[in-house]
């Protein structure tokens, strides 16, 4: 009987490759892959030209045009200006007046944009917001501004223009 059984070869043995894809299917499918992975990134970098070209044009028309309202309200206190300079007939007083209301003008113009007047007569000397021309003597105590000789300005937070002032020596010194 053990003659009978044969040995089982054929269910040993691996199944034939026909199941797999062949390698030019495999082959095919990769480079169209490839193809479209190559497209996908062709475009994303278009994209991000644009998207960089459109960034640069917005940042070149925002500092081209961020003086644009602060413009137009000087241009009602020009307008003022030259309509007092037109007027011969116009007396002391009333160019008084006149400029007086100009000023005032200006003045809205700079609160509306947060450019503010320093004030530092008194103040401790601050380097960031004030330069020293000289020091003097002086009852006030050291480093303090004893006379403003032209005004600072601030806009915002940001010292746009130092205050040109003297300081105490200070009475030790």
């Amino acid at each position: 009987m053990q003659d009978d059984i044969k040995p089982d070869t054929q269910a040993e043995t691996p199944p034939e490759v026909d199941t797999l894809p062949s390698l030019e299917e495999a082959l095919k499918a990769a480079e169209l892959q490839a193809a479209e992975h190559h497209d996908a990134w062709l475009r994303a970098k278009a994209e991000t030209e644009n998207m960089r070209r459109r960034a640069a044009e917005e940042a070149d028309k925002a500092r081209k045009f961020a003086v644009e309202g602060f413009a137009g309200e000087l241009l009602a206190v020009k307008d003022s200006l030259e309509a007092a300079l037109a007027s011969d007939a116009a007396s002391p007083e009333k160019m008084r007046e006149g400029v007086e209301l100009t000023l005032k003008q200006l003045n809205a113009a700079f609160a509306k944009y947060q450019l503010v007047e320093e004030q530092p007569l008194g103040a401790k000397f601050d380097p960031h917001l004030h330069q020293a021309i000289g020091m003097v003597d002086s009852d006030q105590p050291a480093n303090t501004v004893v006379t403003v000789l032209q005004k600072g300005y601030r806009l915002a937070e940001r010292t746009l223009r130092p205050a040109l002032v003297m300081v105490a020596k200070g009475k030790d010194n």
